[in-house]
């Protein structure tokens, strides 16, 4: 009897914008109960929040440092990696962003819940490529799963911050730096969002609110962004290529660069990377690595004892001293609450509270607050001295005023960006400490009152922010228009719509773009006056583009016209396959004459353009024949190239194959086809599926000898693209040719196998390569183990033979007719 398969345990590597976040919670709620672990608070409370959207808020709990919501039936539990209660058990966990367990101030964290944290039924690791051969090593029996990007990333070089394109963030690697990039940006685009790691979740949110919503443009930012923020990005400028990694300046790596960069372009939209200008151009080979995602493998994990010896102060330290007996875990440095017990453990007073075990653990409980400033100064240690005496003291809790009055003194909201960065920095540690349990008489008023705090001093820092690096230039315009006053607009050479001498959009092709300013009833006048200042753009424009030459349009994959880089019209069904119609895209700007102007001359350019990519059909087209030779034609022209052979066995008797031949036609024994037009299978492919009202539907731009068929396309789409379908696979014309004919050789000589010959004609894997053979008519038979194919049967061609003799004889061939000139002509491959 088979037993039940062992928990799964699996891997899911790749770079930024895979999906594996949403693939592991996807298969977290296909559980009955499930954990997940971030390496981020704020990463956290966004994937609580969608989670409890989904099951409700009673199944749901988020447990984080500073914020605890546990339901009392909760089921799923979403945490930092710091916070799991890993002493309860779930059918389903996971890990994210496990490459962390390499960082150096938190990667024993993370190499600690890869080694020991797992699900009663499945655990899933979440990160970078590069962890692969290190969770081989350390975790036995592993299945890795690698997803690719959904979109790609390029390298666009060094530009100036100030020209840098819409939708880009300029990343720093110190707080001074980022406020003097923000400046630059306020003074030369009208402002834009910051983000620091010493933002609190609140006021990092407002900020990526204000960027997403369109009031600014552009986002300054240190590295925090590289984890955990998902937004529209298009671009990321790199101002700097090292930062101070808590010893000393170092460089970061390309891994590093790359998980930053990943930020641009989100799910299918493709993204950009670039430097700022006074960093230069990227190396060659740094490039290439973040293009391609290709990096060194980490060669080695941080690792930090996790089964201490209490019974002392001194026996705590030496067993966080420990080593890892495996090379590739290293010893962490001590990190901040190893330091801070160091420094406790040598103070007198602090020695003669320790009364066992319990004490010990006690004290070590209070070393790990966190310093959220991230300065580990003696004023953090102090306060964690302070704590400890008063939870060794007999009442064993923290005092309600000495609480109280720490709180009172932080909540202010004046000052500037940094006093109001320190005052969160502080609530921050009063947060963590009201949910210790036992150490204060009421826990929950102190929760709640921390966290009002955090949040009013977060929304303060938020207004300075914005008050700093926000230009508020836009409300001085709203204020003329609502005055009534006049407003001068013009339109740059690069399309910027400038109204009163502020960029409000824009123009591109013919249709207006406004930038993001707020609400509708605030744009519409601002669109008024973009509009009148298009109205004197629109005529020249036009007769720019009628004056163009055809070099000047383009057409993309999807079937949009463009001209100057701008789309500009759209191809629809025409009376036929090859004669699309062109229809301008929506426009407020042009009248139904300046429209109709547009559509001649591009409808002008599509027939161009078709006829010198389809040479061949044209040529079919217009070549001087008559009677069936014409009916052949038109239906390969309606094919668009290709046909299968049996769909002309009834039209072989031409009326001049030489002619035919001289047009470039090929006669295969599966096939009719058109060999020239191999080349423009993407444009015939595109013009299917517009006549076909279809979505456009990209291929490998190679045309490789075979591929998997999409069940959801018909067997005319591919035709249109060259290929036949055959079992699974859809074959290229010549290649099934090919194959047609070394199966023929085969089955002269008796049974044959599926030989790797036959493979390596159409490059196929093995195991679809016996259903192609028998879509070609061979049949298929078990033999000595083996499966052979026999030439097809002749009583089914006898049979059929039978049947034309029952509606009658076939008409005798003259030997002027035009098949009989068929008959004897070579038709080249």
């Amino acid at each position: 009897m088979i037993g039940a398969p062992g928990p799964r345990l699996a891997a899911v590597l790749g770079p930024t914008n895979t999906g594996k976040t949403y693939l592991a919670v996807e298969r977290m709620l296909g559980h009955e109960s499930g954990m997940i672990g971030f390496p981020l608070r704020l990463l956290a409370r966004e994937n609580y929040d969608r989670i409890r959207r989904i099951k409700g808020d009673g199944a749901v709990a988020l447990v984080t440092g500073e914020e605890k919501i546990l339901p009392p039936g909760a089921r799923y539990f979403v945490c930092t990696a710091e916070s799991m209660p890993l002493d309860r058990p779930v059918g389903f966990l996971a890990i994210d962003e496990v490459q962390m367990a390499a960082d150096p101030e938190r990667g024993h964290v993370f190499t600690d819940r890869l080694l020991h944290a797992r699900g009663v039924q499945e655990t899933m690791l979440l990160g970078a490529e590069t962890m692969r051969p290190l969770l081989r090593r350390l975790i036995p029996g592993l299945e890795v799963i690698t997803r690719p990007r959904f979109s790609t990333l390029r390298y666009t070089g060094p530009r100036k911050a100030t020209r840098l394109p819409p939708r880009s963030a300029v990343v720093a690697f110190s707080a001074s730096e980022v406020y003097r990039i923000a400046e630059t940006m306020r003074r030369q685009q009208g402002g834009c969002a910051v983000v620091m790691g010493a933002l609190s979740p609140r006021t990092r949110n407002a900020q990526v609110e204000m960027y997403q919503a369109g009031e600014v443009d552009h986002l300054v930012a240190t590295d925090a962004i590289g984890m955990g923020l998902n937004m529209d990005l298009l671009h990321v400028a790199f101002a700097g290529l090292a930062k101070f990694d808590g010893r000393g300046p170092r460089r970061l790596t390309p891994a590093e660069l790359a998980q930053i960069a990943g930020r641009a372009g989100r799910h299918m939209n493709d993204g950009s990377f670039g430097t700022t200008a006074e960093v230069g151009a990227l190396a060659p080979e740094m490039v290439d690595a973040i293009e391609n995602h290709r990096f060194d493998a980490i060669a080695a994990l941080m690792w930090r004892n996790s089964e201490l010896d209490f019974h002392s102060v001194g026996s705590l330290m030496a067993s966080l001293e420990r080593r890892s007996p495996d090379p590739v875990l290293l010893r962490a440095r001590a990190a901040d609450d190893q330091q801070a017990l160091a420094q406790l453990g040598k103070d007198p007073e602090i020695l003669r509270r320790i009364g066992g075990p319990a004490t010990v653990r006690l004290l070590w409980e209070v070393c790990q607050i966190p310093d959220f400033r991230k300065v580990m100064s003696d004023a953090h240690t102090r306060l964690l001295g302070q704590v400890f005496r008063h939870l060794t003291a007999p009442e064993g809790r923290l005092p309600t005023d000495w609480v109280a009055g720490h709180v009172a003194r932080l909540d202010r909201n004046d000052g500037d960006i940094d006093t109001l960065m320190a005052r969160i920095a502080h609530i921050r540690t009063w947060t963590y400490i009201s949910h210790r349990a036992g150490w204060l008489a009421d826990p929950a008023h102190w929760q709640e009152a921390s966290r009002a705090v955090e949040d009013k001093l977060s929304d303060a820092l938020h207004r300075v922010l914005t008050q700093r690096f926000v230009d508020r230039r836009q409300a001085h315009l709203l204020r003329r228009m609502k005055d009534g006053n006049a407003l001068a607009g013009s339109v740059t050479r690069a399309g910027e719509v400038i109204v009163e001498g502020h960029g409000v959009g824009q123009l591109a092709g013919f249709r207006f773009i406004p930038d993001g300013s707020g609400g509708v009833e605030e744009s519409r006048p601002l669109l008024n006056a973009a509009r009148r200042a298009l109205a004197r753009e629109i005529p020249e424009r036009l007769a720019r583009l009628e004056s163009a030459p055809d070099a000047a349009f383009a057409l993309s994959a999807a079937g949009v016209v463009s001209w100057e880089g701008a789309p500009v019209a759209r191809l629809t069904a025409g009376e036929a396959v090859t004669r699309p119609r062109v229809d301008p895209l929506q426009s407020d700007l042009l009248d139904s004459a300046q429209r109709e102007r547009l559509r001649r001359r591009l409808a002008l350019w599509s027939e161009h353009y078709i006829a010198r990519r389809l040479k061949p059909l044209v040529a079919a087209e217009a070549a001087p024949v008559t009677g069936a030779t014409r009916g052949v034609l038109f239906q390969l022209i309606e094919a668009l190239g290709l046909l299968p052979r049996r769909e002309l066995s009834a039209q072989l008797p031409l009326a001049d194959a030489k002619a035919l031949s001289d047009l470039g036609l090929r006669l295969g024994r599966e096939s009719v086809w058109f060999p020239a037009l191999a080349s423009s299978g993407s444009l015939a492919g595109l013009l299917w599926c517009i006549h076909a009202g279809r979505a456009p539907t990209p291929l490998p731009p190679r045309r490789p000898p075979s591929l998997l068929r999409d069940p959801a396309l018909p067997a005319e789409f591919y035709h249109a693209v060259g290929y036949r379908l055959a079992g699974s696979l859809a074959i290229r014309a010549d290649s099934l040719e090919r194959l047609s004919q070394a199966a023929r050789r085969l089955a002269g000589q008796g049974p044959f196998l599926p030989v790797e010959a036959l493979r390596q004609t159409i490059q196929c894997e093995a195991a679809a390569l016996p259903a192609v053979i028998a879509a070609l008519g061979y049949r298929s038979a078990e033999e000595e183990g083996e499966l052979r194919f026999r030439a097809p049967d002749r009583k089914a061609g006898a049979k059929g033979a039978k049947r034309r003799r029952r509606r009658g004889p076939r008409p005798q061939q003259q030997p002027d007719s035009p098949f009989a000139a068929l008959r004897d002509l070579k038709f080249t491959r």
